[in-house]
């Protein structure tokens, strides 16, 4: 079983991430938005976007890093936790089992579309498009498009000199 003793800190700590979580829900323009998850722990990038249907990690937003110029469309969901199903057994309760964590990297210029799903531990490389709707459990490379459940890419882009 995890540890969950929780000190009065991070009880603080933890009603304020989700306040401002609930708040981001409800913001406008995506500037405002991306300030307030910033002010979360997100990493954000420079001329970066992320829109207010975004969800974003409550427990430990500070696990993710979004570089400069990305586009975070509306539905997306950046999750740096899932259950450790490593012990699991017939007769556990899956809620019992602890929760492993893992940070998500989205590089420079990568665009997620409308309500994609990033996995933990997930780097999205440079450029990198993931289509709409995709769930993504491995890393993608740069300069690709990635589409579908799981996301497999399906185009590279060369770079011209």
């Amino acid at each position: 079983m995890a540890n969950n003793k929780r000190t009065p800190w991070s009880i603080i700590k933890g009603i304020w991430i989700r306040s401002l979580s609930i708040i981001a829900q409800f913001t406008f323009p995506a500037q405002v938005t991306t300030m307030i998850h910033r002010m979360r722990g997100v990493h954000v990038g420079k001329c970066s976007k992320i829109t207010r249907t975004v969800i974003i990690e409550d427990s430990r937003p500070d696990l993710i890093t979004i570089g400069k110029n990305v586009w975070v469309t509306a539905g997306c969901q950046l999750l740096c936790h899932q259950r450790d199903l490593s012990q699991y057994k017939v007769g556990t309760p899956v809620m019992d089992l602890p929760l492993k964590y893992a940070p998500i990297v989205i590089k420079d210029g990568a665009h997620l579309g409308i309500g994609s799903i990033i996995m933990p531990g997930v780097t999205i490389g440079e450029g990198a498009v993931i289509g709409a709707g995709s769930v993504v459990t491995r890393d993608i490379p740069p300069y690709c498009v990635a589409v579908g459940a799981p996301a497999k890419v399906i185009k590279t882009f060369e770079k011209k000199d």
